[in-house]
């Protein structure tokens, strides 16, 4: 996922001398066409010195959280405790990043589980984690939407199916490090998602259609991540 993007490039006013001699026109209105593709160019001033490279993820300051929909009541919330990512990137040209992660479906946690339910949800009619005991990504395009924020695109397997899946990103800040208590640079993002498992053939469960007596085929997930990076050089004493 994540690099603090991008400012909008400003349009020069290239008309300015035939505006003196001649009447000024009305400019046309800009369509919503026209603004979705607008150039965006990142701001290096947002990753506040930070470098570029490879940012491994902090185990430490990461959470990865999922809910679905139960009976149409309420959302039912589980957290994974075991996952790992690696982000390629250079903060000048924040697209060309790279994201890959893996998730131990194992490490599911769940508020006061039912007796057993947990064992249920790990097996075969759920997340199969027997068979299936790792859940990775692999970002194909990253485009930035933002001054911070960026919408990721990727690879999913899951259930031993490969999806393309995408999520909003928003990137919370960078710094180059802080030695000798953080001697490695640092970034922080927030993402969020969502996914229909049925397109990983996890069909159990599903409620008719035209009702929610089920669990619901969407799966939302949020995730807050920090990333260390790149060494930074000793600070002058």
């Amino acid at each position: 996922m994540r690099p603090r993007p991008i400012s909008a490039l400003l349009l020069s006013a290239i008309l300015f001398s035939a505006c003196i001699s001649a009447p000024q026109a009305t400019a046309p209105e800009s369509s919503p066409a026209d603004a979705a593709i607008a150039p965006v160019t990142p701001d290096p001033a947002l990753a506040n010195g930070a470098g570029a490279g490879v940012y491994r993820l902090d185990k430490h300051h990461a959470s990865l959280v999922v809910a679905v929909d139960h009976l149409g009541f309420s959302n039912y919330v589980g957290q994974f405790t075991r996952f790992d990512a690696t982000l390629t990137i250079d903060p000048a040209a924040p697209e060309a990043a790279t994201l890959t992660a893996t998730v131990d479906p194992t490490s599911l946690i769940i508020p006061t589980p039912p007796e057993g339910f947990l064992e249920t949800l790990l097996g075969a009619d759920w997340l199969n984690a027997a068979a299936f005991p790792e859940i990775t990504f692999t970002s194909t395009q990253i485009r930035q939407t933002g001054p911070a924020d960026a919408d990721v695109t990727g690879d999913l397997t899951f259930l031993g199916a490969t999806v393309p899946v995408s999520f909003q990103v928003h990137f919370n800040g960078a710094y180059p490090g802080y030695p000798p208590y953080d001697p490695n640079a640092r970034a922080g993002f927030h993402a969020a998602g969502s996914l229909n498992r049925s397109d990983f053939g996890m069909i159990y469960g599903l409620p008719p259609e035209g009702s929610t007596m089920g669990v619901g085929d969407q799966v939302k997930f949020w995730i807050d991540a920090e990333f260390t990076g790149p060494p930074t050089e000793a600070l002058p004493t």
